[in-house]
């Protein structure tokens, strides 16, 4: 069963657990603007829950390639507020944490029901809040796993290629 309401939620995590969350508003678009808004308050997230990886700048963002992820305003952002970055390769979406990791979860939960946009956003939050920090650690072990492996680019990226066969 479909439901015609949708809702959009962004999630930043790492292997201790979330970071940040929030639900895009009904009818707002993610664009660059609006995107660079959510990084604001994500920056001020990681410098609160993670103040050791803020203090040595030792925290990655890794992110798809949405256009509003890749737009110049957002890199701009990147780039001006020293923040490294995992690039995405491209056609690659099953590298992404978020899409074989949390999403998953979350529509196993949630499928079979419709909801209102409240209830949807509540009962995401319920889902999200049994995950523990045992299964974040799992989700990027299986990201290492799966071959991912970070290596420096020029710049304050990073670009995420898959390991080598050996």
């Amino acid at each position: 069963m479909r439901s015609n309401i949708k809702s959009v939620l962004i999630c930043f995590f790492d292997q201790k657990g979330i970071v940040r969350k929030e639900f895009v508003p009904p009818g707002q678009r993610v664009n660059a603007a609006f995107y660079v808004e959510v990084l604001k308050r994500l920056r001020k997230n990681v410098r609160r829950e993670r103040p050791d990886h803020w203090r040595n700048n030792t925290w990655l963002l890794h992110h798809d390639n949405a256009p509003a992820y890749a737009a110049l305003l957002t890199r701009r952002f990147l780039t001006d507020n020293n923040m490294t970055m995992v690039l995405q390769p491209s056609n690659s979406p099953d590298l992404a944490p978020s899409d074989f990791f949390l999403f998953p979860k979350l529509k196993m939960k949630l499928k079979g029901r419709r909801y209102q946009t409240e209830e949807i956003q509540a009962q995401s939050q319920a889902v999200l809040n049994t995950l523990r920090e045992n299964d974040f650690q799992e989700c990027f072990k299986n990201w290492h796993a799966a071959g991912i492996i970070v290596k420096p680019q020029k710049g304050t990226t990073l670009k995420v290629m898959p390991a080598p066969n050996v």
